[in-house]
């Protein structure tokens, strides 16, 4: 969260429910909605380590609100981040770990295990393909993350295939 923050302030001073405002709409209903409280906290520890700086604007009508802006050390934090790439490679991957360690543990079949696995991959799919189509078509970023997500579904499902081809050969 923290990054993401940093890159909205990027553009211009902001406080808190706007920044939150901001992700809902760019990334639409397919990713995880911030949590407001979630977004003040992680404001207060940027703050605390010199990214942002806070500044209090009063309002006639309504409680002072905290606005907040970019510091130089946050633009080249925000910097540092954009050019680093994601090392992601799902090697660490909790289902693997179990269809590895089921037939030591006598507690679950492999074969049982791909299915079920392969049932959730497949609601997901479903959940995804009817927020994308709810999702307002002109916002691309929503579903791109989408299309992506499906994309990255699509090849734990071949996976999945794959893996139940080999355990059955292995019979």
């Amino acid at each position: 969260m923290r990054l993401p923050l940093l890159a909205l302030l990027a553009r211009g001073p902001a406080h808190g429910y706007e920044l939150k405002q901001d992700l809902e709409q760019l990334l639409g209903s397919a990713y995880p909605q911030p949590n407001v409280g979630q977004i003040y906290v992680t404001l207060g520890r940027l703050e605390k380590s010199g990214l942002i700086e806070g500044e209090d604007v009063t309002q006639s009508s309504r409680p002072n609100k905290k606005v907040y802006h970019l510091t130089d050390a946050g633009r080249e934090a925000l910097r540092a981040w954009f050019e680093e790439p994601e090392d992601e490679p799902r090697v660490r991957d909790e289902f693997f770990m179990k269809l590895a360690l089921a037939p030591q543990t006598g507690l679950a079949e492999q074969i049982s295990l791909i299915n079920q696995q392969r049932r959730q991959y497949l609601n997901t799919m479903r959940q995804l393909s009817k927020l994308a189509a709810a999702e307002d078509r002109d916002n691309r970023i929503a579903h791109l993350l989408i299309e992506g997500a499906m994309l990255h579904l699509q090849a734990d499902l071949d996976w999945l295939e794959r893996c139940q081809e080999e355990l059955e050969e292995l019979e």
